[in-house]
């Protein structure tokens, strides 16, 4: 694997993870029994924790990129065709 291609599966890894855990522990004025302030929409997430989820996604998108980077190197699996082989 090339360092672009490289890059480029870290990142759709990371976009992937990210917009997944985006929903998870988000609560809304709704379900804590607040009204919103005024501006806000009713399903503006009272503490999103942005941070949190972005250092999670990228620590999982690193685990992930490993394992790809681990099973490709072994030779389990590839993107490339193989139209020399003989088996």
């Amino acid at each position: 694997m090339g360092v672009v291609s490289g890059i480029v599966l870290y990142v759709v890894f990371w976009w992937v993870v990210f917009f997944t855990m985006l929903p998870i522990g988000v609560k809304t004025p709704g379900d804590l029994g607040e009204a919103a302030g005024e501006g806000h929409a009713d399903s503006a997430p009272v503490r999103p924790y942005m941070w949190r989820k972005v250092l999670a996604a990228s620590l999982i998108a690193a685990v992930l990129w490993g394992g790809y980077y681990w099973l490709q190197g072994s030779g389990l699996i590839t993107l490339r065709p193989d139209f020399h082989r003989t088996d």
